[in-house]
């Protein structure tokens, strides 16, 4: 559950993913190296438009590409029928250098620049999710003297607090994102969008948070924001006509968590949109939902050599390896949690407790804290899996380190999805 769907142990006792042997995957691209499973991936894609369905509206499945994205990610994607949000204009930039729709596309972030905003107006992006006063002002002018008419969202936080950590919680009161139910912004929001000749209002947009186990803060954002929409609409008409309501389903990153799968999300979602627009006398003509980490994220894992053993006797001895905060900031970030394993001995009982650190200037820069594992040795092959989500994307250059290669595998075969930086990339905008 922690390691892709098509990961096992081959007759050399070697992690083998995809039909594809790990260890001939470090021969041939080093390490550090980023690996998804194809097969993975589409799967997830395929559970999530199989399960997303209604009677009494239609379905959206967008993938949040702020998880991971390439341009073989939005071809995919595009492949298996989803849409894709972007989060900058640099995201849009790949989706349209990969000829993704772009009808098909929605653009979030709580602050977008006017050269986003005049990038997304002439690609003819879908929707636009508007998230404060002085953007709705920004993009009425914008839209304007384009002589054209916006579509919009209105991304509402509506005072859900999630059992997730504090740095991935979203939809609370306190927060940099969206107009706030509670304070009356939100409805001063609709208000005005309303009032704007330039922009069309269109539907709702929440996303309470990431790695949610428990469905219930799902159920009662649901809740908050129909009995808001049933408010906004007075007597008259649906005044937001669709429903996003963003992503946010956990994923195992430790063998011990206890998730919720795809269809039991999808499920509780259609049932508790359609059980609380009954009772408030509304329809939708659409509900979205917005996944990425819960498609990406267990698909993919890092490898990385061992470099260097370091035997404290008595207090630690720390595994070093050719990576760490530069191609997965997560733990530094907010402390999360992985497991490893050899994938040279994936067999191996484990004989010792070590801490896997990284290869940068910084004591902070620990990947996996007491971890038990076979005896190592130099030039072993350490993968972490769950990385899919939220490591390349958020790599970096510190200490002038290249970011690593990414590459996908299926049915023994592999392919280059980003190749690796080299030193010449490193100073290539050096001026």
């Amino acid at each position: 559950m922690v390691l892709p769907r098509t990961a096992k142990i081959n007759d050399k006792n070697h992690l083998e993913i995809g039909g594809v042997d790990t260890v001939d995957l470090v021969e041939e691209f080093k390490t550090p190296l980023f690996v998804y499973d194809e097969e993975d991936i589409r799967s997830r894609c395929r559970e999530y438009r199989a399960n997303f369905k209604a009677s009494d509206f239609s379905t959206e499945v967008i993938f949040a590409g702020k998880a991971f994205l390439s341009k073989a990610i939005c071809k995919l994607i595009d492949e298996e029928g989803m849409s894709l949000d972007v989060s900058s204009g640099g995201e849009l930039y790949l989706a349209k250098s990969a000829s993704f729709p772009m009808k098909k596309v929605y653009m979030h972030g709580n602050n977008k620049t006017e050269k986003e905003l005049n990038e997304a107006i002439d690609a003819g992006i879908g929707k636009i999710v508007v998230d404060s006063f002085d953007e709705l002002d920004r993009l009425s002018r914008l839209a304007a003297a384009k002589g054209v008419v916006a579509e919009i969202f209105l991304r509402f936080t509506p005072g859900i607090k999630p059992s997730t950590h504090s740095y991935i919680q979203t939809g609370q009161i306190d927060s940099k994102f969206g107009f706030g139910l509670e304070s009356g912004d939100a409805m001063r929001a609709i208000k005005k969008a309303l009032e704007l000749d330039s922009l069309r209002l269109v539907g709702a947009h929440i996303h309470i948070g990431s790695q949610i186990f428990n469905l219930q803060s799902f159920k009662k954002a649901i809740e908050v924001v129909l009995t808001f929409v049933k408010e906004a609409s007075g007597t008259g008409d649906n005044v937001l006509r669709e429903l996003n309501l963003g992503g946010g389903l956990g994923i195992k990153y430790e063998s011990t968590d206890e998730i919720s799968t795809i269809s039991e999300y999808c499920k509780l979602i259609i049932d508790n949109v359609s059980k609380e627009a009954a009772s408030h006398g509304l329809s939708f003509d659409k509900v979205m939902i917005e996944p990425g980490r819960s498609i990406v994220g267990n698909a993919g894992v890092t490898l990385y050599s061992v470099g260097t053993i370091k035997r404290l006797i008595g207090i630690r001895t720390y595994v070093s390896v050719d990576g760490g905060m530069t191609d997965n900031l997560r733990p530094m970030l907010y402390n999360a949690v992985y497991e490893g394993l050899i994938a040279n001995k994936a067999k191996d009982l484990p004989k010792e407790r070590i801490t896997l650190a990284g290869k940068h200037c910084e004591s902070g820069d620990i990947l996996i804290k007491d971890i038990s594992l076979p005896r190592l040795e130099l030039g072993d092959i350490i993968c972490t899996p769950a990385t899919g989500a939220y490591g390349y994307v958020m790599a970096n250059n510190y200490n002038r380190q290249p970011r690593p290669a990414v590459v996908m595998v299926k049915d023994g075969k592999t392919r280059t999805l980003i190749r690796r930086e080299s030193y010449e990339d490193l100073i290539d905008l050096d001026v």
